[in-house]
């Protein structure tokens, strides 16, 4: 590739979404806003590290964090527009496991 400007954005955008769990946060936030403790629930992920994957798609301007004023106080995670432009590329992925990756057996009984 000649152009290495573009090589440098696929790279950057490769290595935000390869990060450990990173794009597992993403694939579940795809069903709407959550709640920490329901991804924390849903993934097999320490709340220290969720924490930090939080913090760096939020950066990123993937991920939007709103605190809700109430009593005790609501904080729910959802995709922004930057974030929900990955959908497809999250559904080929999936679309993609489906046809390709074959789990033990142990596995496909879970």
């Amino acid at each position: 590739m000649n152009n290495p400007v573009l090589c440098s954005k696929v790279e950057k955008g490769m290595k935000i979404i390869s990060q450990r769990w990173t794009s597992l946060i993403i694939y579940q936030l795809l069903n709407g806003p959550q709640r920490f403790c329901e991804v924390e629930a849903s993934l097999p992920i320490s709340g220290r590290v969720l924490s930090e994957r939080f913090k760096e798609l939020e950066q990123e301007g993937i991920v939007k964090r709103e605190v809700f004023p109430e009593t005790p106080v609501r904080i729910v995670y959802s995709l922004t527009d930057k974030g929900k432009a990955l959908e497809p590329i999250m559904r080929g992925i999936e679309e993609w496991s489906h046809s390709w990756i074959e789990l033990p057996a142990q596995q496909k009984a879970e």
